[in-house]
């Protein structure tokens, strides 16, 4: 008890100097009791339903060996890189990389390329569901108490961005990239006459970049309403909105996303599959169009320099060091995180916020529903089926209005029985 209060008479006064009695009075030190709220309420899962999915991969990952080991004319184990490497590279001569000390690469990466090969997609679909079995299926099945749901923890303090995460078992990294990954939602489910509502908002990053960095023509799209990924596509490849394709729209979408973490012509070229001197040009047209946030990207990292540290518009903090190594790749990260560490950490406090007011009004209004979830952008409500469109309506204007921008926040809701359902 004395430690604490010792403790108290340090901290406090270090608190306000750094201008985060806020920060810690008004969303961290409330939150905890939401956060161990949803701790004790869980997550009902369909064990048996997860268990029958466990064994369907099973089958799929014995058929897949059986077929690899055929393609291959021998047996070995897949789950081996300096096998699976001898028998791709050397024993069927396909096309490789580097030999390391340990062998040949396997990594994700030179699989890729080499996937036209015989046996090489089955390698990549194999261990898709290798892993989904062990981390998935086989690991939550091992992690459900007896009255049917699993009960994570969240961390306040592990992020340096201010983000919440999930461990034992980290259930913000459910997989949703691909269709069998989101299957994977479809066992999380509502106990007997309940639903989940789950909301989530759109495009906060993007809308938090426009909001802080003052753009006019980011914050007039937001505020028109129309689509921002059209209206970027429109501008990056100069032509009507009502011209852009979707291959257009998706090659904007990662132009938006990219730039509010700092990307480079090479991984945006990577990740969109153009040359690099066209990623470069998207970079260029969005910077031109986005002449505020081109000027937020520059400044902010000059105010870093000087301050030592990176701030979200709650005065979050992450100190930077990096920004002054000799060594240029450590100084070029520090820059990317000076960028984004208070767009995605002011998107991480507005959520909490959320949760807080929507926590509350939940207890004040006395009804049943409980938050259960909250994956970065993402709130699911456990709700009686006959509070649904209350609960609804509550989380949409509690988490709309959390905080006041020069951009509307809009948070879409939609509800079912199970997660995957109510994802909409």
């Amino acid at each position: 008890g004395a430690a604490i209060e010792a403790l108290y008479g340090v901290l406090l006064p270090r608190l306000r100097e750094q201008g985060m009695e806020k920060l810690y009075f008004d969303v961290e030190l409330p939150l905890c009791r939401v956060l161990a709220d949803m701790e004790r309420s869980g997550f009902l899962v369909d064990g048996g339903a997860l268990a029958r999915f466990g064994a369907d991969l099973s089958d799929t990952i014995r058929q897949l060996e059986e077929r690899i080991y055929a393609a291959a004319g021998q047996q070995f184990n897949i789950n081996s890189t300096k096998q699976l490497g001898k028998v791709l590279f050397e024993d069927l001569g396909l096309p490789h990389g580097k030999k390391t000390k340990t062998g040949w690469s396997t990594n994700a990466d030179v699989l890729e390329k080499l996937k036209d090969q015989p046996l090489v997609a089955d390698v990549l679909t194999y261990r898709q569901y290798a892993k989904l079995k062990s981390t998935y299926a086989d690991g939550l099945l091992k992690v459900i108490d007896p009255d049917g749901r699993i009960r994570t923890s969240f961390q306040m303090t592990v992020t340096a961005t201010g983000r919440l995460s999930s461990t034992e078992p980290n259930l913000q990294n459910i997989p949703v990239r691909s269709p069998l990954g989101r299957e994977m939602r479809k066992f999380f489910v509502a106990r007997d006459g309940y639903v989940l509502v789950d909301a989530d908002y759109s495009q906060i990053e993007l809308r938090v970049l426009a909001h802080i960095s003052g753009d006019r023509n980011m914050i007039k799209a937001f505020n028109d309403n129309t689509d921002i990924h059209t209206v970027t596509a429109s501008e990056v490849f100069d032509m009507p909105p009502q011209l852009v394709t979707p291959i257009m729209r998706s090659r904007a979408k990662a132009v938006n996303f990219g730039i509010v973490y700092g990307i480079g012509a090479f991984s945006l070229a990577k990740d969109i599959g153009v040359s690099r001197s066209e990623a470069d040009e998207y970079i260029k047209g969005y910077l031109r169009h986005y002449s505020g946030v081109d000027k937020y990207m520059h400044d902010v990292v000059e105010k870093a320099k000087k301050d030592g540290y990176a701030e979200t518009m709650f005065a979050r903090r992450r100190y930077l060091p990096e920004l002054t190594a000799s060594n240029a790749n450590t100084r070029a990260f520090g820059e990317r995180v000076a960028r984004n560490m208070p767009i995605q950490g002011t998107a991480a406090d507005i959520i909490k916020i959320a949760m807080i007011r929507v926590y509350e009004r939940l207890e004040r209004e006395n009804l049943a529903a409980k938050l259960i979830m909250q994956v970065h952008d993402e709130l699911i409500v456990e709700a009686p089926e006959n509070e649904k469109e209350r609960v609804s309506a509550l989380l949409k204007e509690e988490m709309e209005n959390a905080v006041k921008l020069s951009v509307a926040l809009t948070a879409d809701v939609h509800s079912g029985r199970t997660w995957y359902d109510a994802k909409g």
